[in-house]
Parts: C-alpha cells; structure tokens; sequence
C-alpha cells in the first residue's frame, strides 16, 4: 500500500521512468517548436502594447513611428535567428550561450553570459504569465482583480506539468501554440481582408478617444523616446536563444532539425507582429501608459483592453464567440510561453552544475527524467517576482532583455573567434566559403545586438534595469564561489601521485553504554570482531543511582573489557565523551580512535518522537574530529518488521547516488551480520543489521537522555 504522499506524487507527476527510457523524450520538430518557440511567439501580444504605450508619451501623433519601430524589431530578429543557426550547428551538445562563450572567450565570460541567462529565464516566466493575466482581466473581469493569485496558480500549474517530463509537456502546449497561431494568423487575415478588399472602415474601440502627451517630447527627448520604445519593443526577441540551449532535446538529426525550427520560429513571429502594428495603425487603435491621466475624454466607464483584445474586437466583433476566442488563445500562450524557461532553465543549470558552478543537485533527473530541482527553483523565484510586483507587466519590462542581450552579444563575439580559430587550419575551399558567410553574420549579429544592448541599459536602468544587473552580478559572483568550493574539495581529495597512504599505529576501539541491553551487547561483540589495539567501554555519569546499577550489573555479567565511568557534574553527556576521546587519541598522532555507537531502530515515525535523539548529536559532533571513526551499531525492534522495505528502497534509489546500494559505505558504517565474535565475547542474538537511519541511541527507550 503506497503511503499518501507518494499516492499523490504518483498521481500528480505519473510512474517515474527508468533511465534508459530518456531517448523516448527526444522532441521531432512539430513538437520542439512548440515547446522551444512559444515565449518568442507569444512576445507578439505584449510587445506591439509596449511599443504603443511608450509612443503615448508624446501623444497620438507619436503613432506614426510605430511601423518604424516595428520594422528594426524584425531586422534585429532576422538577425539573431540567422546568428543563432551557426551556433546550433557549431555547438549541438546544448550548452548554447553558455558554451559558445566558455570555450571562446573563457570560463568569467561563460559565467557571466549563464548569469544573464538565469535571471532572463526567472523573468521570462514572470513577464509571459502577468502578461497572460492581464490578457484573460481583458474579457474576463475576476481575473483582473485577482491577477497574483492567478498567475502564482498559472505558475504552480506549469511546474507540475514540466515536471511531468518533456515530451508530455510538449504535447500538452502543442495544440494551444499552434492554436494561437492559428487564432491570431486568421484574425490578421480577416480584418486585412476587410480593409483592402471589401473596403470597410474598421475602428477600434480606441479610436475615437482624445489623448494628450504626458511630456512635450522634441528633439533630442523624442530622439530618446523612440530608442526606449524600440528597446521595448526588443522583447520580442526573448525566447530565441532557448533553441539552442536545448539541441539535445531534439530527434537526430539534432542541428539540422533544431536550425528549421529556428527559422519557422523567426518566420511566424516577424509575420505576426509585422500584422498586429499594422492592422492596429489601419484600425486607429490608441494604448496609453496612463489612461487615468492620458485620455481626456472617453466613454463612460472606459476601461482599457489590450492590443489584440482590441483587434479581435476591431474585426470580429464585440461579444462574439471569435471575441473570446482571441482572447483565451492569446492568455493561453502567454502562459505556456513560460514553458520555454521551463525547459531552458533546468538544462543550463544541469550544464553549469556539471561544471561545478552550480550545486551537483541541479544535475539530477526527477522521477520523470526531468531536472526537477531546476524547475522548482525557477518557480520559486519567479512566484517572487510575481507577487513583489503585483503582476504588472509594464514594471516587470523594465527588467526585462537586458539578459537575454547580454547574452546575444557576448555569444556572437565568441563565434567570430570560433569561426577564425577554425579557419586557421580548414584549407577546403568550399568549406572555407561557409565559414567565411557564417563569420559575417555572426559578425553583424554582434554588432546589432551590442548596439541593442548599450540602447537597452541607457535607456531602461533608472527604470527598473539595474535590479536584473545586480541580480546578475550576485549570480555571477555566487557561481565563482561555488567553482572554488568543489575545486578546494578535489584538491583536498586528491590521492598523492607517490607513496602509499600511512597506515594508523594503533586503533583504539570505544564503546558507548548507557544500560547493559542487548544493544549494547551487539555492540561489544562486533568492536571486539574487529580485534582493536585496546578495547574499552565508556559511559558519562548523569545519575548515580543508575550508573551503580550499570556497574553492578557489569561485573555480574564478568564482562571482559573494563567499564570507564566519565563524571558530568552539569548532566552533559556530549562534551565529557568528546574529551575522552581526544585524550585518547592524543597520547599517539597516528592512533586512530573508533567509536561504537549502539542504536536502535524503529519501525513507525511518531516512535522517533518518545526517544531521544543523542546518538545523532553525537555522531554529527564526532565527525568534525580528526582520526576518530564512528561506526553505528543497530538494533531493530519489533515494530521494524511492520517497515515496507520494497516501498523504502524505491523511495532511497531515486535519490542522488554515488553507486550501487551496499557498494560504498557510509561514514557511519553499519557491521557486518557475517562477522565472526571473539572466542570469549558474550553470546548475542544474531538478528540481520542493516544501515542506521539514526533514529535514536541505544538508549533505555524512555527518551530521558541517558548516559550513551
């Protein structure tokens, strides 16, 4: 019978798979696009609204520059998608970003390009799911007063479906990504149709609204705010380089079918966001930053909707079907769009864990063959960006890209050292040919998105930029420090090249007693199986009457190894044993001491509750010491054989391993139910003995703090 908590797991999450299943999730194109492509093709629903509002500012007039600022949106576009399908061919193994600058610029640029892409993954799934909020608030008016709620849920959902595995993820956002796309395409279609063939004069709700310019904006200000626009606009590009962050998630062969979705990524969403500015310039359509103070006059009760919930409105019609139809598919994406850092985020932090920059957790596959704990730390963090921002999208912009073109750029300048790396020994002439092309647009691409980038931080850090790059430099900072702690541990680990490891002098075996039980007895036999220099057993005096009796019954039984009684005045059971071994390790530098902790073990949880815990302090404390050993001594009780031990060992191979189980002993080690006693050891039962959990020592079962 499964316990509760893996029931619900089992039924959230789905049977785990086996490791040699991992081919199974291998993406074909239909599916990676989807999964790859949708924060790139959902930035058409936010990024024409960021673009208009940034033009209000000056006032209606200022719409005129939108198709302008549309049209370098697509040029820098086309140019990243190009850029990008040299790098999935020259880097296939998905290190994307990461990898092109570690191996051409070093390991602080590729550490400095994954900070950059971390914080832009957090962002990407705040940004998509509040801007999916504000779509559905759009049409549905419970959602726009409850928008963190709503979104924190969205997030919540998304986690359990990514931590399902890839590929389910992937069917399970394939249908509303091609649905939107489908949705928006035919909307786009429908109202151009309307326009130049039939000649209907269509308006958007928007239309017939005065507004005023928040600022009189001329010359070198208007100059300023067409750039803040077009970087705002730039989120449009955010998603891009996922693709190449994931070209091991796709089918062989992986460059090739990773570049062709690639290049329908850049064709769908140039298209669409080219149609959206478009039809909204036919349609009048007006978005404001501040409605409260920009529109002077409206109706009444105007509340504002977004661009396209504008447009649907605009050519189908208010309150159709196709109405909300527009809107929900468009909520829809921007939720799923999240699904791209969903999948981006979780592999460069298995890439970077790999390297040892990050934590060896980040590493590890779920039960699903997902990184489990990367998808939860970005949904930690993202529901932190949710919640501190109330969800609104126009803050969280602000913070928005400047990762994802630090990464642009430093990626790009990295491939032109690749390609001249690699020209210097190519002699073909053909190939020659191809690397020469690919230099020079990654060359452009580099210049471009740099151009962007020092755009991006002039125009948006007093606005909200400069918390993404100082969360950055804390992340950069952060991973170099984690790289010098596994580097200091290796070193430490390290086997010396010559000479034989210094084999201890004397082994000086202790046993630790609090009442003459059959622990205890276990514990003696096998200390003595180990045949040590010097055998004694030690207990701390907290009570006298007790420690009488202990003695009495010591000599009763003859033992044969001398009892040791350690004075505690002040009840302490800990420190008196700490210096007792010390003094007797001390006596010899190359003595080692071990210590024989008897447990015993219990088969219910709440059992842990009525006993103390002392053996656990004690041991975590001895482990600090140097040349002290620890060795628990277990001693299961009657309600262990109640214990599903087929479910606990499911449960303890799906941990993090460093091999088989039984092959690598643990620091405490648990004995050997095989090992011979001594000739003259007293006789104990031989019940099996496994590995210590630590539940408690050996103690009286009373849960008083006795003496051992």
């Amino acid at each position: 019978m499964a316990s509760p908590t893996s029931l619900v797991k089992r039924l959230l999450l789905g049977r785990p798979f086996r490791s040699d299943r991992l081919q199974h999730t291998l993406l074909p194109k239909r599916i990676a696009l989807p999964v790859f492509a949708s924060d790139a093709l959902s930035s058409v629903a936010y990024a024409p609204d960021e673009i208009l509002l940034t033009l209000s500012i000056a006032g209606a007039s200022a719409y005129v520059f939108s198709p302008w600022i549309a049209l370098a949106v697509v040029v820098v576009m086309l140019t990243v998608v190009a850029s990008y399908r040299q790098n999935v061919y020259a880097y296939p193994s998905g290190g994307g970003d990461y990898e092109v600058a570690n191996v051409n610029l070093g390991p602080k640029f590729g550490v400095g390009v994954a900070s950059a892409l971390l914080v832009d993954y957090v962002l990407t799934v705040a940004v998509s799911v509040s801007s999916g909020v504000a779509n559905l608030g759009s049409v549905v008016p419970f959602v726009a007063t409850h928008k963190v709620m709503i979104a924190v849920l969205a997030v919540v959902l998304l986690t359990a479906v990514n931590l399902r595995g890839l590929r389910e993820s992937g069917t399970a956002f394939a249908i509303p990504t091609y649905g939107f796309v489908i949705v928006m395409g035919g909307m786009l279609l429908t109202g151009l149709f309307r326009v130049f063939v039939l000649g209907d004069d269509l308006r958007a709700p928007s239309a017939d609204l005065v507004i005023q310019a928040e600022h009189s904006v001329t010359g070198f200000a208007l100059v300023f705010l067409l750039l803040r626009t077009f970087s705002s606009g730039a989120a449009a590009l955010t998603g891009v380089e996922a693709i190449s962050n994931g070209v091991p998630a796709f089918k062989a062969p992986k460059s090739r079918n990773a570049a062709t979705t690639l290049l329908l990524l850049g064709t769908i969403s140039v298209s669409m966001l080219v149609g959206i500015i478009w039809l909204a310039r036919l349609t009048h359509l007006q978005f404001v930053e501040d409605p409260g103070l920009q529109i002077v006059s409206g109706p009444d009760g105007y509340v504002q909707k977004t661009v396209t919930t504008q447009l649907g409105e605009t050519v189908f019609g208010s309150g159709s079907i196709l109405l909300y139809v527009v809107a929900g598919m468009t909520a829809l994406i921007l939720f799923l769009a999240a699904n791209t850092a969903f999948n981006g985020f979780p592999v460069l932090g298995s890439i970077l864990a790999q390297d040892r920059y990050l934590p060896r957790q980040f590493h590890t596959r779920g039960d699903r063959l997902a990184f489990s704990n990367g998808i939860s730390f970005l949904a930690l963090f993202a529901i932190v960006l949710i919640v501190g921002f109330q969800a609104e999208v126009t803050k969280l912009i602000q913070l928005y890209i400047v990762g994802v073109f630090v990464s642009f750029t430093v990626s790009q300048a990295g491939m032109i050292r690749h390609w001249n790396r690699r020209l210097r020994t190519e002699r073909d002439p053909e190939a020659r040919r191809r690397m020469h092309r690919s230099r020079a647009i990654n060359t452009f691409g580099a210049g471009l998105t740099g151009t962007v980038l020092v755009i991006v931080l002039v125009t948006k850090f007093l606005l909200g930029a400069w918390i993404a790059i100082a969360a950055m430099a804390v992340i950069y900072v952060l991973m170099l420090a984690i790289r010098r702690h596994y580097d200091r541990i290796a070193v430490e680990l390290t086997p010396p090249d010559e000479g034989r490891a210094v084999l201890p002098a004397r082994n000086h075996a202790i046993v630790l007693v609090s009442k003459l039980h059959q622990p205890t007895l276990r514990a003696i036999a096998y200390a003595r199986a180990t045949r040590p220099d010097t055998l004694t057993a030690v207990t701390v005096n907290v009570d006298e009457n007790d420690t009488r009796d202990l003695q009495a019954d010591w000599e009763r039984r003859e033992m044969a190894i001398p009892l040791t009684v350690i004075d505690s005045p002040y009840r302490e059971i800990t420190r008196p044993i700490l210096d007792f071994v010390a003094s007797t390790r001390r006596k010899s530098p190359r003595d080692v001491v071990t210590v024989f902790i008897p447990e015993y073990v219990v088969g219910r949880w709440w059992e842990n509750l009525l006993h103390n815990q002392s053996a656990l302090r004690l041991k975590g404390r001895l482990l600090f010491e140097p040349g002290v050993m620890v060795v628990s001594v277990p001693w299961q009780l009657a309600s262990t054989a109640s214990k599903n031990l087929d479910r606990l060992d499911a449960t303890l191979s799906r941990t993090p391993a460093r091999g088989p189980r039984g092959t690598v002993p643990p620091v405490s080690a648990p004995p050997v139910a095989s090992a011979p006693p001594a000739s003259d050891s007293p006789v104990v039962p031989t019940a099996p003995v496994s590995a210590p959990p630590g539940e408690g020592p050996a103690g009286d079962g009373t849960g008083d703090g006795g003496r051992g």
